[in-house]
């Protein structure tokens, strides 16, 4: 049993037992080793899982259809998604399978995966995917074997760490919502020179304080109350799989990661001046903006939402880094392998503290412009109304730009469509709207460089947009 809809922009996600099987899982993995072979990759493929309950499972049934399709599985054991991706390189491993639901709650599965280091799956590859599996064109093949690999862990983390050492104190709240990254993220911080403040850091796949996803308001406020109790230097919390994360900073305010990113950016400009950074379309305009990434001669790119389409982007255009307001960010050479790691990011923001030691997380903070900006929100709509619900919006609010309408009182100066409707505002307010790839939901994000009135006013006016369509359903978190 496989639901068509689990084959995603990126990757692939289903609710497990309800719209997966494992026999289906087992047809995934054929399909997988088929396109290895159709594609002329080497039939060589390293394999992780994260540790929810039935992950293992999974991990076996995708195996076994590997194997059977004449595939080598290099087995790495229990992984983050981006140990997994280091796998390739340490291994030296042409493919990699991550079975990971990443943030989504309890109950789903997945797997992410890719062919061309440091790269994974975007839409063509999983189109291809999808029709060898739903097709039964899945080719078993002789010469599959099994092989664990031991020692992955240690060399990720012995990657991650170099001979770098903090110069600095630092305390660091350690929020990793009782899922994978518990059985990383702590040693990481001690081995930096790093006080740790322990947070929900004992592995537990019923995540009974949260699930652990750095964009969802419950578990930044959760962080925000362990700063506030132990006079922490600032939080960094990890979402399920490890490849993202959130910052809350000394005083217990949330700074929303596309902000991060350009924090991050202002330290690295300086270092590398004249580099592009590309953000995705739910990032603050900042990167853009700001006087002193300017001052630096950055670049600003703005792209597709997905992990996929960010990784892809930054290789392609050689872009530095790329940050994405999810939480994932794409270090590229010579910080990072150009693959979205929560650890790397951890890493390189104690780095970054120890370059400024008279900063703390709030100074870096308040030195931006100041911008009010939404959470990311997201209104149920199903998988399989989403895209034409998304389509109707993008007609509609294209439609408001070339009447001449206005937004929150302000003239519409641009709409990019490069992924769902972004709505420029002549002050460089804007508001987006687009269609969620990992679950069935749209996403509505509203920023506003004048006020939180301004801000509100933006999404007010495009909810009553999106208000018109019956398919759209309440919101999961929203201002």
């Amino acid at each position: 049993m496989i639901t068509p809809t689990g084959f995603r922009e990126y990757d692939a996600r289903w609710q497990y037992p309800d719209a997966i099987n494992l026999p289906g899982i087992t047809a995934l993995g054929l399909g997988l080793g088929t396109q290895m072979h159709l594609r002329g990759i080497e039939p060589v493929i390293a394999v992780g899982n994260d540790y929810r309950e039935y992950s293992l499972s999974i991990k076996n049934a995708l195996m076994l259809g590997l194997m059977q399709a004449g595939i080598h599985v290099k087995d790495i054991g229990p992984a983050l998604s981006p140990m997994a991706y280091f796998s390739q390189f340490h291994l030296d491993a042409p493919a990699v399978a991550m079975v990971t639901a990443s943030h989504n709650p309890n109950g789903w599965t997945g797997v992410k995966m890719g062919f061309e280091r440091p790269l994974t799956h975007g839409p063509d590859e999983m189109n291809e995917l999808r029709d060898i599996v739903l097709e039964g064109r899945g080719q078993p093949r002789d010469g599959g074997k099994y092989e664990f690999i031991h020692g992955v862990r240690e060399a990720y983390l012995d990657d991650l760490v170099g001979d770098f050492k903090m110069t600095r104190k630092l305390k660091v709240v350690c929020a990793t919502g009782n899922g994978t990254a518990s059985a990383f993220a702590p040693e990481l911080f001690r081995r930096l020179g790093v006080e740790v403040v322990d947070s929900h850091n004992q592995l537990d796949y019923n995540f009974p304080n949260y699930n652990p996803n750095p964009e969802a308001m419950e578990m930044l406020h959760d962080m925000s109350g362990s700063v506030k109790a132990s006079g922490a230097d600032f939080a960094l919390g990890f979402d399920g799989d490890g490849d993202r994360c959130g910052v809350v900073d000394d005083e217990g305010e949330e700074i929303f990661a596309d902000k991060v990113g350009v924090i991050m950016a202002r330290d690295l400009a300086k270092i590398y001046p004249g580099s592009t950074f590309v953000a995705d379309v739910k990032s603050t305009g900042l990167f853009a903006s700001d006087p002193e990434l300017k001052k630096h001669d950055i670049k600003a790119d703005y792209w597709k939402t997905g992990h996929s389409h960010m990784k892809r982007r930054v290789k392609e255009i050689g872009a530095l880094a790329g940050f994405e307001k999810s939480g994932h960010y794409f270090l590229a050479e010579p910080i990072g392998r150009g693959y979205d790691c929560g650890m790397r990011v951890a890493v390189e923001i104690c780095k970054l503290m120890d370059r400024n030691p008279d900063m703390t997380m709030s100074d870096l903070r308040k030195a931006l412009p100041q911008t009010w900006a939404t959470p990311t929100m997201s209104p149920y709509c199903s998988d399989l109304e989403k895209y034409d619900t998304l389509e109707r919006l993008v007609t509609k609010l294209v439609a408001k730009h070339e009447a001449g309408e206005k937004l929150a009182g302000r003239t519409i100066k641009d709409v990019v469509t490069v992924n769902g409707a972004r709505l420029i505002l002549d002050n460089g307010a804007w508001g987006l709207v687009r269609a969620s790839s990992n679950t069935p939901n749209l996403v509505v994000v509203c920023e506003s460089p004048e006020s939180e009135a301004e801000m509100r006013a933006i999404f007010a006016d495009i909810d009553a947009v999106i208000r018109t369509e019956p398919s759209v359903g309440e919101y999961d978190q929203t201002i």
